[in-house]
């Protein structure tokens, strides 16, 4: 099967899936493209075994085709095994039922580093020739991963960094400059460019590049993040807006941060009822990192437990007596609600009958209708110049 048969058979489940919503884009087809070469080169010399990684792949739009040509030969073994980083949960299983459908074997999705300050490590790391990288959308994370990349792989190591151009800057050849000799742009096709990068400048002495850490003396909090993280160490302001309604909040035993991000409305939910239990999740591995290493910096890390899950699927029905959402309203680079939605049922799901939903969203997305559907009796507690807070209880 050639690579655009298998693109097309690609599915985003169990993400969010719209008619305006694809598994993989033009980024995803110029860096396959450039690979082949690449890869060419690997199996010609009998380089390429266990030393291909693909960092960033949504829904396995590298990672398959790319097993599919390695292995199309008479030794399908030879490319060995290709190492995977997903930051998303929902990402991790599109992947693994993308390559079930298509029978497609040979890869091994990497956890985050445990023994490292950074989120990539020698696990995913140690030996690599090849290196997929899709351009995230955050330059820390960038900086995180290509400081990764050169600490950890093989010194001759090629990065090829993809990205469709609208949502490319210069600053980010910069970045990739800190840590390799030549960043090289290849010519733009299909609005996407592929940036070639070699010449690693550190090695295995140099320092892994790990999360921030802020101080918000207003909220008597610190913060630490990773680069992946949104608002980074930052405090954001639909998140400073539910903070101040945490006194009007239930009392339970068992609160939960749905999308902690940084784990900001966790820790402070902790501080604020000292007999609950906290439970912060969020669907990025790096946000589940960065909300327990914030938990921990502010003395509640004993009862704030951080999960790496799709929305809140695995866990206990009618289990928590709060729920904190600030929803995004983002899929990657594409505006959509769809997010916000699954939120909202998972949180019906597990809210216990006349538990509450405390909410802080955009105010011309207007939610009130669709938690009402999904939760129940929804009340608008609050309401600024952009936002709106709203208290749902769960239908007895």
């Amino acid at each position: 099967m050639n690579i655009a048969g298998i693109l097309g058979q690609l599915r985003r489940w169990p993400d969010v899936e719209a008619p305006n919503l694809q598994a993989y884009d033009g980024a995803d087809r110029l860096l396959l493209e450039r690979a082949a070469e690449c890869l060419g080169i690997l199996l010609a010399d009998g380089a390429a075994r266990d030393s291909v990684v693909v960092i960033g792949d949504r829904y396995g739009a590298l990672t398959l085709p790319l097993l599919a040509a390695g292995n199309a030969d008479a030794d399908p073994d030879r490319l060995g095994t290709v190492r995977v980083w997903q930051d998303l949960a929902s990402g991790q299983a599109a992947l693994r039922a993308n390559a079930e459908r298509l029978d497609l074997k040979g890869f091994e999705q990497v956890p985050p580093a445990e023994d490292s300050p950074g989120l990539y490590g020698p696990d995913l790391l140690a030996g690599a020739r090849l290196v997929l990288l899709r351009l995230p959308k955050n330059q820390a994370d960038l900086a995180e991963a290509a400081c990764a990349i050169a600490r950890y792989a093989d010194p001759g190591v090629v990065v090829l960094a993809a990205g469709m151009v609208k949502h490319m800057t210069l600053s980010m050849n910069g970045v990739l400059a800190e840590s390799f000799g030549s960043v090289q742009a290849g010519l733009a096709k299909g609005k996407a460019r592929v940036l070639t990068v070699t010449g690693a400048l550190t090695g295995p002495e140099a320092e892994a590049q790990g999360p921030e850490r802020r101080r918000h003396a207003d909220l008597g909090l610190d913060v630490i993040a990773h680069g992946a993280v949104f608002a980074g160490t930052k405090v954001d302001i639909g998140t400073r807006y539910l903070l101040e309604f945490l006194p009007q909040m239930a009392r339970a035993a068992r609160i939960v941060d749905l999308g902690c991000g940084s784990g900001v409305l966790a820790t402070l939910a902790a501080r604020d009822q000292p007999g609950a239990t906290v439970l912060a999740t969020d669907v990025s591995a790096a946000a589940v990192r960065s909300a327990r290493l914030t938990a921990e910096a502010n003395g509640v890390g004993d009862r704030v437990r951080a999960v790496h899950a799709d929305a809140l699927n695995g866990f206990a029905p009618a289990s928590a007596g709060l729920i904190l959402l600030n929803p995004p309203f983002h899929l990657g680079h594409s505006v959509h609600a769809g997010a916000a939605h699954r939120l909202f049922e998972a949180a019906a799901g597990i809210l216990a009958p006349g538990g509450e939903l405390w909410a802080v969203w955009n105010s011309h997305l207007g939610y009130v209708p669709a938690l009402e559907r999904a939760v129940g009796p929804t009340r608008v507690m609050g309401r600024n110049a952009k936002f709106t807070v709203t208290r749902t209880v769960r239908k007895q």
